[in-house]
């Protein structure tokens, strides 16, 4: 395939068709893809493992809709977004999403981050607490929480076996993007709720996990977090991670999530020294914002709107 048919499929998968408009913008030394709709405070979304911006389909036009200026950015690597060599660690993922509201030219944002979106939404929020206005997390831990469950608890080490399995080299990527990116499909079905995801929606993030290069930069970030526990860089981060998260934080998570156990994301309130709101939503699995988009949009916009967000 040329480098020309390359940004053709590229193009094809993740310029879907909305409401919302596409566009690219430079940060942190990149260059991002965005899908935004509306006016109004912004509200930057993070996608997640193994998604890209389209994950926030549904919360865009009603963010749009409540008054926000709404915008789904596509991580480093992913999407339509650049795939570079480096820069997959944390720190500097974070940077890449505080480079982004910067871009667009806002003061803030109101960060919402799902699964790995809503680690790299914690680090911001600690790194940049000037650029977040709130921030608000599902599916995700505290970093520190993350990482003490991780190696501390039997029962999530054994949910994150494909965290640890992403530390092969090669290996990973070819598995994830085999038979057509079949891996992602049973990867989606497997960590949802009893609402399983309409098979044409698992055929679009297999066909974005298909694009070349896609699949080793989704898995960076995974392979960066472990390696790094016990190596100066790591250490430091994870001492860095102490300092509070300083804004009002929402906390969302699926009672049926099989990734990230609930006792695993209960305790990051700790970390926050600010109004922290946790809010579990029965019956829902790792996406609770695809399985039920109307319950997670109206919780997210309630709390956008509280003035008072710490009952």
């Amino acid at each position: 395939m040329t480098s020309a048919d390359q940004a053709g499929t590229r193009s094809a998968v993740v310029l879907r068709d909305g409401p919302w408009t596409h566009r690219d913008v430079a940060a942190n030394g990149a260059r991002f893809h965005i899908a935004e709709m509306g006016d109004g405070p912004l509200v930057l979304l993070l996608h997640g493992f193994p998604q890209f911006w389209w994950a926030w389909r549904h919360q865009l036009p009603v963010l749009a809709e409540a008054g926000y200026r709404a915008v789904a950015m596509d991580l480093r690597g992913v999407g339509g977004s650049d795939r570079t060599p480096r820069g997959y660690d944390p720190a500097n993922l974070a940077l890449d999403v505080t480079g982004v509201i910067r871009s667009l030219g806002e003061p803030d944002a109101a960060l919402v981050g799902h699964d790995l979106g809503g680690y790299l939404a914690w680090v911001a929020a600690v790194m940049r607490p000037k650029l977040v206005r709130r921030l608000a997390v599902s599916s995700m831990p505290h970093p520190r929480s993350w990482r003490a469950s991780l190696l501390r608890d039997p029962k999530q080490t054994a949910a994150s076996a494909y965290i640890w399995g992403f530390q092969r080299p090669w290996l990973p990527e070819r598995r994830l993007v085999a038979d057509e990116a079949a891996a992602v499909g049973r990867l989606i079905e497997d960590w949802s709720g009893p609402r399983h995801p309409e098979p044409a929606d698992v055929e679009v993030y297999r066909r974005a996990m298909s694009i070349p290069s896609t699949a080793h930069c989704a898995i960076e970030p995974y392979r960066w977090m472990v390696r790094s526990m016990a190596r100066p860089d790591g250490i430091q981060f994870n001492r860095r991670m102490k300092r509070p998260v300083l804004v009002p934080t929402l906390h969302l998570h699926g009672s049926l999530d099989p990734v990230l156990r609930t006792r695993s994301s209960a305790g990051s309130g700790e970390y926050v020294e600010a109004p922290y709101r946790w809010r579990l939503f029965d019956g829902l699995g790792h996406f609770p914002h695809e399985e039920d988009p109307a319950a997670f949009s109206t919780e997210l916009i309630d709390w956008l709107r509280d003035p008072e967000p710490d009952r």
